[in-house]
């Protein structure tokens, strides 16, 4: 049986290339796992006061993390930090205090980068957000993708050798670190 995971995507920008990076993660997957790609377009804004009675997109996306066995973050780099989309999500999933969507789900963090860094600081600040509101956290191999602009063809796939061989190997060390975890 294959572990359910959901690929939360960091942009919204529809030629992301953490888009494309998910989709190419999703596509390089082993048959142990099932990569589910979820933008964050239209999860409305996280409001304290809506807790007692939560919008029901929140619902939804509490609902999809709750299913899975694992969560792996593709994001890209804004700022050096996360998008806010990205951080109004991990607030909506990790709310209410003590029922975080993401408790016992395994993790792994993926940065993307036009330029040559490859969101490494969106990924350290992944890492002081994350402990103590979701799962383990695979911590190695670490994942940085950089100087993304000529690694896709036109219908969006891995047009690099040197990338696809990446995303192979890390998307088997997080089959592996699933394993690890849920069995």
């Amino acid at each position: 049986m294959a572990h359910n995971v959901v690929v939360l995507v960091g942009s919204l920008r529809k030629e992301a290339f953490s888009l494309k990076v998910s989709k190419a993660l999703a596509k390089l997957a082993p048959a142990s796992l099932k990569l589910e790609v979820v933008t964050l377009e239209g999860l409305s804004f996280f409001n304290q006061d809506l807790e007692a009675n939560p919008p029901a997109d929140w619902v939804a996306f509490r609902d999809k993390l709750q299913k899975a066995d694992g969560v792996l973050i593709v994001t890209p780099e804004y700022n050096r930090s996360i998008p806010g989309v990205l951080k109004n999500a991990l607030d909506i999933a990790s709310r209410p205090y003590g029922k975080s969507s993401f408790q016992g789900r395994v993790l792994g963090f993926f940065g993307t980068s036009p330029g040559a860094h490859g969101g490494v600081s969106a990924v350290k600040h992944l890492q002081q957000i994350m402990p103590g509101i979701s799962g383990p956290i695979m911590q190695q191999p670490e994942a940085y993708a950089g100087m993304l602009a000529d690694a896709f063809d036109a219908a969006g796939d891995v047009s690099k050798d040197s990338l696809k061989q990446f995303l192979t190997s890390y998307i088997q060390a997080f089959a592996a670190w699933v394993e690890l975890h849920k069995k």
